[in-house]
């Protein structure tokens, strides 16, 4: 089963046109590999040491049993003076052959473990450790065709005009971070390249911060383990991050939740400050908010205010000390980073887990919440109680997110495996359109930096990409076609020269509310000709 919990898009232009290839020794390879294996056989060892000690009471019990059926009499004879065994036994040909086929269906399920099938758990915690044993496919006797590595650059360009979007999914127990590109002109999109990944991703957070150049193409991940890991997007056949913020710690080790600085347990959500670009923030599931400084690549304040699992962090559009969280102990808190411990504020949504916030980046005195309830809120940051609550969907709403460029478009997700669009224009919202994408139960929605329509999802059985302009209830709601010059069906053909005139006469004015300046070219241009007419009418006269 595919599951893509979480996924990041990157903006036009950021991606090298043809990505660094890692070239790694054999010997670097086989010390990732062996590493690798020895921190999966650890995290095995430590469980069964958890199941041994949950275990070793249900022997003695077991034992007890035995001990006092031993001591139990012998069952008496029956009134037809049969034993139970003889009563019970049934001597033939087609009972010894029943016997033999029972013995034939106990060995298989013996010999493959299929009693115990249903209560497998799930290894969280799987990567190229246990996909990968030969550092050289040369080395692996089962592979004899040898093929000659591609050095055709136009398999991996990448043009200006393409949107990356890395999606982390997981396979049965493998983890891969899929670096996809998205070309909408041509309505094409496919995996570029891929990422083995350690551990069951959780959270994704594009980042373009390099403490060495001026920009860089980043990623970083958080997982069921308490690190976090940032990921180089311009590299392919990379296999270890670039560097690892945190620690890793033994679960027995950390028995109080939140370690001194980093984490302690499964880090849930991610929030890069794009004001101050260095500066990191981590949801966990420890209860707590970790702050990061990407340059020394170190934790510098933890966050405690939260009395359950931190679910979602969001910075503020604007301000670069305002950090909004949102947890399982039915809060929504409003941080100054400056003093978090004395500086903040806090939303009680009673009875519900918060699952995302999301600033409103059109009038950031505003945020949204969503809830494991299905329900929606909006809220000033100047008052106690939302300004109005939208009964959204009938389950977790796990996807939150505004148009990028669409002032009053809200699109929203759902455990309940639907995507709804809305119009949130001065402050009354109205539902525009419901959408099942077959994706089963929705865990993450994003929407394209470059695309006002374009939208992401990620769920239960794969992700997708979904342009809502396909929906006529959207086009003709919002008037997809008009306001934004976007060519729906022909992607070609040609204009007239008054067509020509309207598009250039479309502009977004300031709020993003889309407006037809007045057509003044034509006016000054009859102004001229009657003018022109006054003039020769002049001479006519005189003469």
């Amino acid at each position: 089963m595919s599951v893509v919990p979480c996924l990041a898009w990157v903006k036009r232009g950021v991606a090298k046109r043809i990505p660094d290839k890692v070239e790694l020794e054999k010997e670097e390879l086989r010390r990732i590999i062996r590493e690798t294996r020895e921190e999966i056989d650890g995290l095995e060892i430590e469980g069964n040491d958890d199941i041994d000690s949950d275990t070793s009471d249900e022997e003695e019990e077991k034992k007890d049993k035995e001990e006092k059926e031993e001591g139990e009499e012998e069952p008496k004879p029956s009134s037809s003076g049969l034993s139970q065994e003889k009563q019970t036994s049934v001597p033939g040909k087609r009972k010894h052959e029943e016997d033999l086929v029972d013995d034939d269906d106990d060995d298989i399920v013996e010999k493959y473990g299929l009693e115990d099938y249903d209560d497998e758990e799930f290894n969280f915690h799987s990567g190229i450790g246990n996909l990968v044993y030969f550092a050289d496919n040369k080395e692996d006797p089962y592979i004899n065709d040898h093929d000659e590595p591609d050095s055709d650059d136009e398999n991996v360009m990448i043009k200006p005009s393409d949107n990356l979007i890395a999606v982390a999914r997981t396979i049965k127990d493998a983890s891969l971070l899929e670096v996809y590109v998205y070309d909408e002109p041509d309505s094409n999109l496919f995996v570029h390249h891929d990422i083995i990944l350690p551990s069951f991703p959780l959270a994704v957070e594009w980042l373009d911060y390099d403490p060495t150049e001026e920009t860089g193409n980043y990623v970083a991940l958080g997982s069921m383990n308490p690190t976090i890991d940032i990921w180089d997007l311009d590299l392919i056949d990379s296999l270890e991050p670039v560097f690892t913020l945190g620690t890793k710690q033994s679960k027995k080790k950390s028995k109080k939740k939140g370690s001194v600085l980093g984490h302690s347990d499964a880090v849930l959500d991610l929030a890069w400050n794009r004001q101050s670009r260095n500066v990191l923030a981590s949801a966990s599931a420890d209860f707590t908010v970790g702050l990061w400084d990407l340059t020394e690549a170190k934790a510098v304040s933890s966050i405690r205010k939260h009395e359950e699992k931190v679910q979602c962090v969001k910075w503020h559009p604007a301000e670069q000390q305002t950090l909004l969280t949102g947890s399982f102990d039915s809060t929504v808190r409003l941080f100054d980073c400056r003093d978090a411990g004395y500086n903040h504020k806090t939303w009680s949504f009673a009875g519900s887990e918060i699952e995302r916030v999301v600033w409103n980046h059109y009038n950031p005195y505003f945020f949204y919440a969503s809830t494991d309830k299905g329900n929606v809120y909006y809220v000033d940051v100047r008052y106690d109680k939302p300004i109005y609550t939208i009964s959204a969907h009938t389950a977790a709403v796990s996807g939150l997110v505004l148009s990028s460029s669409i002032e009053h478009m809200l699109v929203t997700s759902s455990s309940d495996q639907t995507v709804k669009v809305w119009d949130v224009k001065d402050n009354e919202p109205k539902h525009i359109v419901t959408k099942d994408l077959k994706l089963g139960e929705i865990m993450c929605a994003l929407p394209c930096p470059d695309s006002p329509f374009v939208f992401a999802f990620g769920g239960q059985g794969n992700m997708k990409v979904w342009d809502i302009r396909q929906s006529a209830e959207v086009k003709s709601y919002f008037k997809t076609g008009e306001a934004f010059n976007i060519c729906l069906e022909d992607h070609g053909g040609n204009k007239s020269n008054d067509e020509e005139d309207d598009d250039v006469l479309i502009k977004k004015t300031k709020g993003l509310k889309i407006k037809h300046p007045k057509k003044k070219g034509k006016k000054k241009m009859k102004d001229k000709k009657d003018k022109k007419k006054s003039k020769d009418k002049k001479k006519d006269s005189s003469l």
